[in-house]
Order: C-alpha cells, then structure tokens, then sequence
C-alpha cells in the first residue's frame, strides 16, 4: 500500500489583497497597508459588524462589509478609488453650477432652509385639518395630504369596495365640500400642500385649485406639489386605475394645464421612494426613478409640450433609508444625471429644467413595532442623510407608525427631529460638508453609473412604459410576503 502523503498545507490568503486588486495606490498607502495594515490583520483579525449571518459573512466565514443594498464596502478610500482623472473641477464643480453633485443653489441652505413638510391624513377632513393646524403652529413649513385608499383608487367612502378602509391610511374626500373641509382657515396662497394622488390626481387637484380660488387666492402665486407619477403605481404601489397609456395621456394633460394656469404648482412628484419600500435597492430606486422622469418628458414631447415649458416644474421624491453614506451618494448622484439627461438628451435650454429639486422620507420600512422608541434614533439619521445630500423638503416618520396612527406627541417629536437638525446641529451652515471624501465620490460615481447601465437596458426596451407591460421592473424587485395577514398594499400609515 502506498504511503499516503501528507496534505499539503494550505498558502494562507493575503488579508490586504484587496488594498492592491483593482486599484492603483499610491507608494505610501502600499507601506501603510505592509507595515501597519498587516500587522494589525494579523493579530487582529476583522470581525463581521453585528451578529454574524450569511449577509455579514463570506462563503469563507470572513467578515464582509456592504451597504444596506448589499454593494462591498472598502475598508478605507483613497485617491485609488477615483478615476485617475479626477479632479473636484472635473467631477464636482460648484454648487449651483453644472453639473449641481454639490446642490442646485450655491448658498445652500444659507439662502432657504429646506422645508419641513409632514404627510398627515387620517378619518374625516375635519379631524385631518386640526392635524394640519397643529402641525402649522408647531412650525411646519408646509403640508402633505394622505388620502385613504378608496380615495387614491377612485371610489366613494359609501360604494361597497371602501368598506373597512376608509379614513383609514388617510383622509377620505369624496367632494368639494370635503376639499373645502380640508382646508378650512389655511391660507392655499401662503401654505405649500403637497398631495398624494395618483390615478385620479386631476380630478382632486381640481377640487384643490376651486377651493383655493374660492379663497380668492390668485391660481399664479399658489405653490405645491401633486405626486400624479402613475408609473411607479405600476412598478411598486400598484395603486392604478387604468393601463399604462392612457394613465400616461391624463398626467400629460396636467403637465400641459399646469405650464398654463399654475406656473409655481410642480405637476408631478417622480417617485423613488415607493420603490424602495417595496424593496429595492438604493440604485434601482434612483435607476427606475430618473427613468421614469425620462418617460414623462418623452411623452410631453410627443404631445407637443417644449421641454423648457414644464421641466422646470418637475420634481422628485426619494426614500432616506438607513445606510447614511449610500443614501447621501443617490442624492448626489441624482442631481448629477438628472442634469445630464436634461441638457444632453432632451436639449433643454433653460437652467430651471437642468435642476433636480426633491422632497425626501425617511423609510417607513424600517421602523419595527418592536422597542418602537428607538426609531426616533433612525428617523433623525435618515433625515440627517437627506439633509447632508441637499433635500429642498422633508418629512420625518413618527416612531409609532408601525403601532398605528401617530400620537400628537409622536409627530411633535418627528417635526422637532427636522429642527434640531436644522438650527442645532450646524449641518445647514455650509454645502455639501462631506463633498471630497474619498468613500462619498466613490460611491457616488458608482450610482450614476449603475443608474446609467439601467438606463441602456430599459432604452433597449423601448422605454419604461414598454419594459412596464414586459413586467421587467416589477421583476427586479422581492415578490410581496404571502402571509394573508399582512395588508397587501404598500403603503404604510401616514403621520
């Protein structure tokens, strides 16, 4: 019988191999890495963040390090991470100048602090619009109306399909009369009011701009925002009335009507953050997102519209999620390729069309009912995110929301979170604070390039409302759980 020989004992990986794979650094950082890194790996090694699970370790048991969207995280950025043109002239600018990375207004906040707006609707206009009032004196810059379900679908409180849910994740409003509830003694010409409506979103707006009219508010000074984004209704929320095209011919019609008679009211709020709550990752919200403000353009144009009419009155809704880094990149990000496709693609003119202004949330997702307290610590981190990536307007999740509808106490809370970011923290004092790290450009060029890579597959396609009828956006995100005894829409409940 043969002699058996031993195994041959296994060449140990080198744990600063990743310092060298991909990159070029420079002759200090390759010292650093032998004579500090090693050492330190070797009698140290790292350890997975958390309790250890598949997602925070590797195939191997070592510890991995990724964002909250699952993409790798480098232990530490340098120059190497950058392309090996880059310059902050090249790549960054200024603010307020192209290519906007580092905000649309030069000043920052300097010049107007973002605007504290949170989403409130629930039960009756009248019980609704004593939220709105308390909110309003408790220094809320603006208002954000949630219609109940059988609202946001078309029906009546009273036809048989509302039973058990209206007033239930917003306000029901059947008529004028409950518009005119709604907002009774609030100035419509001096109060912004953002409303979260999407198939039937002209019909409310009427209703909006009669009461406002019966004010005697002038239509051309008043100011707001009407969600109207139908595509992502069929990619996320799936809160549609009718198909894709003729979904798509009743927004045109308010981006046309709206360039006429309501020239400070934005006609559409394209919407991430409903696609990041159904759960995608923080590149396929800011891909389908920016693509589907592509779509509409295209659409407008189609219809006859000059670009520079109604682009300057577009505006986006984004998600704030937990991983503070990576939501600041897609807001960066965001701004950047919204520019270029606005400039590039479609030739606007006017500067106002090459700006990407947006309204942010924080992600209701991820607000456990469990020790629900201690989502009053996510809340004020997601909204620091958004603020730190230049929000023009927030709202902040009360830290019930999971329990139920907020307390008074819960939404005063989530409201302060918004100020002591902004009077306290020293945060709003300068632009873009973190622009020039290493780790921020990093991952910010990585989302305008993953953006850019979705943007091929979907043009290939013929087009979002194409790849929407082909099922490929829905396809990209988790299925829904099964479990009968969680509510199977998306939506979570308003504050």
């Amino acid at each position: 019988m043969p002699e058996k020989r031993p195994p041959k004992p296994q060449v140990a990986e080198n744990p600063i191999a990743d310092v060298f794979e991909g990159r070029h650094p420079s002759a200090s950082e390759k010292n650093w890495a032998e004579k500090t890194l090693l050492p330190t790996l070797e009698k140290a090694p790292e350890k997975p963040i958390g309790a250890p699970t598949g997602i925070n370790l590797d195939q191997h048991s070592h510890a991995r390090f990724t964002t909250i969207s699952g993409a790798p995280v480098r232990r530490l950025y340098t120059q190497a991470d950058l392309p090996e043109d880059w310059s902050a002239e090249k790549y960054l600018g200024y603010p307020g100048e192209p290519p906007f990375t580092r905000g649309i207004h030069a000043s920052g906040y300097r010049g107007k602090l973002f605007t504290m707006r949170q989403f409130s609707g629930f039960a009756s206009p009248e019980e609704t619009n004593q939220r709105y009032k308390y909110l309003l004196e408790h220094g809320g810059g603006g208002l954000s109306v949630a219609f109940d379900l059988p609202t946001l679908m078309g029906y009546d409180s009273d036809h048989p399909a509302s039973e058990g849910e209206v007033g239930k994740c917003g306000v029901a409003i059947d008529s004028l009369e409950d518009m005119e509830i709604l907002f009774g003694g609030i100035d419509l010409e001096k109060t912004t009011v953002s409303m979260t409506i999407n198939s039937p979103a002209s019909v409310l707006w009427a209703m909006y701009l009669v009461v406002a009219e019966k004010q005697g508010a002038d239509w051309k000074k008043i100011s707001g925002t009407l969600q109207n984004d139908i595509l992502k209704e069929y990619i996320a929320q799936k809160e549609y009335i009718y198909p894709p095209a003729p979904s798509m011919r009743l927004v045109i019609d308010t981006f046309e009507f709206g360039s006429r008679f309501t020239p400070k009211f934005n006609t559409i709020s394209i919407s991430g953050y409903h696609i990041r709550e159904a759960g995608s990752t923080a590149l396929q919200e800011l891909a389908f997102t920016l693509y589907d403000g592509v779509e509409y353009v295209e659409w407008a144009q189609k219809r006859g519209l000059d670009v520079d009419d109604f682009g300057p009155r577009l505006s986006f809704f984004f998600n704030a999620h937990n991983d503070f880094f990576e939501e600041i990149a897609k807001y960066r990000a965001a701004r950047k390729i919204w520019y270029q496709v606005m400039k590039d693609r479609f030739k606007a003119k006017n500067q106002r069309s090459w700006l990407l202004r947006f309204h942010t949330q924080t992600a209701g997702v991820s607000l456990p009912a469990q020790q629900p307290m201690n989502n009053i610590a996510r809340v004020a981190l997601q909204a620091m995110a958004a603020v730190l990536g230049g929000t023009q307007s927030l709202h902040t999740d009360s830290y019930d929301e999971a329990l139920a509808l907020p307390t008074e106490d819960a939404a005063r809370i989530a409201l302060r979170t918004q100020q002591i970011i902004a009077y306290e923290s020293g945060v709003t004092q300068t632009v873009d604070p973190l622009g020039g790290s290493y780790f921020l450009e990093a991952l910010t060029l990585k989302m305008e390039k993953g953006a850019f890579d979705y943007f091929s597959n979907l043009d290939a396609m013929g087009g979002m409302v194409k790849a929407i009828e082909r099922g490929y956006p829905q396809k990209k995100l988790p299925k829904p759980p099964t479990n009968t005894s969680v509510p199977p829409r998306l939506k979570k409940k308003s504050s």
